[in-house]
């Protein structure tokens, strides 16, 4: 009887050792120590042995059955835990995946697109882009642009200063990186700046923050009819192959000579008529759209890059500012300004 029980010790050790699955264990501890197995069966049957057997053999059957008991209960622990491995590795959620039913991809707002297409076209005529900081300091904003000290656009009606920093504010334009990267980089220098600027301004055409792009060129030899050639390149590049440009005279602190530059009306080429008849909405009947205000870079501006190899007597500049949204407006067909930044779903949708 005794070599019996140590038969069942070893066989049970070894199943259970082998055992690779909680399932497998299961069926082990039922064929091992289950109410029909065999050592259960000699634990029942201590009662009928003589009692000369009964000590050794009901000790030998009670360390078999402990030992196959613990043996078991360990091996289950550790096909339980890797089987829950296994299980949290299969059924692993991917909280990236769309939800059910998948919401459609999205797409860049008609801002960001009309500044890539905008900055494709320059980087196509040779320029490199570049970015400034939207809180500037009173020196780039207005000073080193040529701006006299009683000039409106510096007035707090006009702009927006931090209060703890009299000399610090929203800037007003892209123009300060005109100065900022002409005094880290020597001529020639074409580059356009596309940034967020910010005026006390809100209507159906204006907002208190928007979006510009400015362009800036320095080299030798560079004359106004360089800066009207660039300007028709951008402009039939944005509205159409047959578009024209016009110069008209304007003023502007940081440039001499300035001008105000329309291009040609895309809707009635330039006719102010309508095909079907009638005066043309877009232009209101003259023909053209006023763009961008540009010029030639004021020598009094070169005047404070000098140190950095920007000698007015040398080099000449144009430089030239437009509003993204006014190109997405006219491009679009948007009314209101506005519609940009009311998150509207129905409009943004539109553009996708």
């Amino acid at each position: 009887m005794l070599e019996r029980i140590e038969k069942l010790r070893v066989a049970g050790t070894e199943a259970i050792v082998d055992a690779s699955s909680s399932a497998e264990l299961e069926e082990l501890r039922v064929r091992f120590l289950g109410r029909k197995a065999e050592l259960t069966q000699i634990l029942r049957g201590i009662a009928q042995l003589p009692a000369a057997e009964r000590g050794p053999v009901g000790g030998a059957a009670n360390k078999a059955r402990k030992e196959l008991e613990a043996l078991i209960e360990q091996s289950a622990e550790r096909a339980g835990a890797a089987e829950l491995d296994a299980r949290l590795v299969a059924d692993r959620v991917d909280v990236t995946l769309p939800g059910a039913p998948p919401r459609p991809l999205g797409h860049q707002h008609l801002i960001a697109r009309t500044t890539r297409l905008i900055e494709d076209i320059m980087v196509g005529l040779g320029y490199e882009v570049a970015e400034g900081p939207e809180i500037e300091h009173d020196y780039y904003n207005f000073t080193a642009l040529n701006h006299p000290a009683d000039h409106p656009a510096r007035m707090l009606q006009d702009t927006f200063y931090v209060r703890s920093h009299p000399d610090v504010l929203l800037r007003t334009h892209t123009s300060p990186m005109q100065i900022r990267a002409m005094e880290t980089q020597g001529p020639p220098l074409f580059i356009v700046i596309p940034g967020k600027v910010y005026r006390r301004d809100s209507d159906a055409t204006h907002s208190p923050m928007f979006h510009q792009m400015e362009g800036l060129a320095v080299a030798e030899g560079l004359t106004l009819a360089d800066l009207q050639g660039t300007l028709l390149a951008m402009s039939r590049a944005l509205f159409g192959d047959t578009r024209e440009v016009r110069l008209r005279p304007h003023y502007f602190p940081f440039t001499e000579p300035s001008v105000e530059v329309d291009v040609s009306c895309f809707q009635c080429e330039g006719t102010g008529v309508l095909p079907g008849g009638g005066r043309c909405n877009l232009c209101k009947g003259q023909g053209w759209i006023e763009i961008l205000g540009a010029g030639m870079v004021d020598p009094n501006v070169l005047g404070f890059v000098e140190d950095h190899g920007y000698d007015p007597e040398r080099v000449q500049g144009f430089a030239f500012g437009l509003g993204i949204e006014r190109v997405a407006m006219l491009r679009h067909s948007i009314p209101d300004l506005r519609r940009f930044f009311d998150n509207d779903v129905r409009m943004l949708e539109q553009f996708s």
